[in-house]
Formats: structure tokens, C-alpha cells, sequence
């Protein structure tokens, strides 16, 4: 007998994987508010049996093991952290299974798109968001502090930025190196550079930035009109200099701080900007306790936040799911 989700009333989908933990938050909210909720995690959906028909938009359906999800049902959606279905191992030619991935690949695409509208952040949306460069144009627009910055892969241009000043180097999208073993590319201080360090920069363009010298970091997690800020007392440790997530250092210093009026206009600002309802924005304060944007993660991390600080950002989330959820249609 299959169990159908929802009973009828305005369900929430958490789209993630098995390993995300910082989901987890959520599901306890969502549970001690008893609030319907479907947890997909995608990896598993080539296990799933699929309907999706041309029209209406909710008419689509996914059935794991008896449990029935509904296009209907589905109200609100949080994008978290979705992982690619994984490959039927029951298929043993590499052309057919690679075949497959990629029409499920199309599939949970289409099912994005008949979610929108009720997205906490659409992908697309996320997507558009993770652009550094339009990132740093939009903050200088609205009026944050942003250090001087170029994007390059010219040892002249770099020179240009150093030459002035200490300056750090950091990627332009991708922080990992896939391979046989992973690497993390952190925020860098550029040393010296010589000649023969031409080719090397010209592989790939990197953003290049005047460094800030620093008291603090700061995370500031925004949900909906909500501000959370918290400084990371980066300074205190060697290793953590540069960039505070080197080293993962488990005593690392969160201290919650309230921003001045203006900033925090600032941050929401963004957001609406784009088109964000959450996101995890980077900034430092320097030595005179001015604040300086560095870059905005449209689906960070938070939990450790939450740990940390005590601030309810799971709570506020579930807040902004319930009220897509509630919106008249």
C-alpha cells in the first residue's frame, strides 16, 4: 500500500543528500513545528519511479519504496545541498550507464523548474548569485567597502594590485581540487613575484585583491528581513590570518555582533538584488572598524553558526519556507 506524503496539507520539500547535516537542523524544526515535510535526497532518486506530465505544472510525481511524493503537495522548497542520482549499477555497459545518469540528470532539472515560485532560493537563482565578479560590482553599487580587485590571469595585472600593497589571491569559482587526494585552494597572501611565475598565473584567471588588514572577520547569515552577524576571531591564530577556514580549528572564536544601521541595509539590499531570501555574506573589519565586503554565498553554510552563537537560524528558515508555503496562489 503506498503512503501518500502530505495528508492534504501544505507539505515542504528539502532537497539534499544523505550527508548533509546541516539539513538536519531543518527536519527538527520542521518536526517539533509538525509541519509536513518530504526529504529528497537526490542520489537516490534512480531508485525512484517517475511520472511528470506536460501540464499542469504539479502534475509530476516521485514513489520511493511505497512513499509517494506529489507534485500538489509540495508548497514550499529549500535547495540545499543536492547530490547527482547515482549510477544503476545493474547496468554493466559504461555508454548505457552513462546514458542514464544523464536523462536523470535531465530529469531532477525538470522537476526544478516546476518548482519555481517556491523555492527559498531557485537554483537559477543561486546559480546567477555565485558570479564573484557581479558580486563585487553589485556590493560597490550599493555602496559596501570593497577592496580593489581584479579578475586575471596576467602576471602585469597582479603586479598592478601588489605592487600597491599586500594583496591575496583566491579563486574565481572552484575552492577544490578533485583527484587522488583533494586540496583546498584558501585565500593566499601573494608573495614576491618573479617571471618565471608568468605561466603559472596564466592558467586560469584568480581574483586578485588588496588585503585588509584585519581585527575580524565577519559571517552576517541573512533569512528573509532577519540579520544574523557573528565575528570570527581570525587573528588570534597564526593559520587563520589570511583565511579562517584554514586549519579548521574547532577553538576558533564566534562572538555575536549587531551591525550599524547602514551595512546591514546594505546586506539586505543584496539579497534583494539577487533575488536571494538566504544567504551567508563574508565581510572583515579592519584596524578602525570599518567593514569591508568580500563575497556572499547564496547557499552556505550555517549550522556551525547556530552552534556557536545560539542564534535560530534554522527556525528562521522554516519561518520563510512556512510563509511561501502560506502565500495565496
Amino acid at each position: 500500500m503506498t503512503k501518500k506524503l502530505g495528508y492534504g496539507k501544505r507539505m515542504i520539500l528539502l532537497v539534499t543528500n544523505r550527508r548533509d547535516i546541516t539539513v538536519d537542523y531543518v527536519v527538527a524544526e520542521l518536526k517539533r513545528r509538525q509541519t509536513p515535510f518530504f526529504r529528497l535526497n537526490t542520489e537516490e532518486l534512480s531508485t525512484a519511479r517517475c511520472t511528470m506530465a506536460s501540464f499542469p505544472r504539479k502534475a509530476w510525481s516521485l514513489s520511493f519504496e511505497g512513499r509517494i511524493l506529489q507534485g500538489s503537495d509540495v508548497r514550499a522548497a529549500y535547495f540545499r545541498r543536492p547530490a547527482a542520482p547515482a549510477d544503476n549499477l545493474t547496468i554493466s555497459d559504461d555508454g548505457e550507464r552513462e546514458y542514464a545518469s544523464a536523462e536523470w540528470g535531465a530529469f531532477l532539472k525538470s522537476l526544478y523548474a516546476r518548482l519555481e515560485g517556491l523555492w527559498l532560493n531557485s537554483p537559477m537563482d543561486i546559480f546567477a548569485a555565485e558570479d564573484k565578479p557581479r558580486q563585487l560590482m553589485l556590493a560597490s553599487e550599493i555602496g559596501f567597502n570593497v577592496p580593489q580587485a581584479l579578475i586575471t590571469n596576467d602576471i602585469a595585472s597582479v603586479r598592478e594590485i601588489a605592487q600597491a600593497g599586500p594583496a591575496i589571491g583566491k579563486p574565481l569559482r572552484q575552492a577544490l581540487i578533485n583527484g587522488d587526494q583533494e586540496r583546498v585552494i584558501f585565500t593566499t597572501r601573494l608573495e614576491i613575484l618573479r617571471d618565471r611565475d608568468e605561466a603559472a598565473i596564466a592558467l586560469a584567471p584568480f581574483i586578485v585583491q588588496k588585503e585588509i588588514k584585519k581585527q575580524y572577520d565577519v559571517r552576517v547569515t541573512v533569512v528573509g528581513r532577519q540579520v544574523f552577524a557573528t565575528a570570527i576571531k581570525s587573528q588570534e591564530h597564526e593559520e587563520t590570518t589570511v583565511d579562517w577556514r584554514r586549519g579548521s580549528r574547532p577553538d576558533l572564536k564566534h562572538e555575536c555582533i549587531k551591525l550599524c544601521h547602514e551595512v546591514e541595509e546594505q546586506c539586505l539590499v543584496l539579497m534583494t538584488r539577487l533575488n536571494l531570501r538566504y544567504g551567508a555574506i563574508d565581510l572583515i573589519c579592519d584596524q578602525q572598524g570599518r567593514l569591508w565586503f568580500l563575497e556572499i554565498n547564496p547557499n552556505g553554510q550555517w549550522a556551525w553558526i547556530e552552534n556557536l552563537t545560539g542564534y535560530p537560524i534554522a527556525a528562521a528558515i522554516v519561518d520563510e519556507l512556512e510563509e511561501i508555503a502560506f502565500c495565496p496562489r
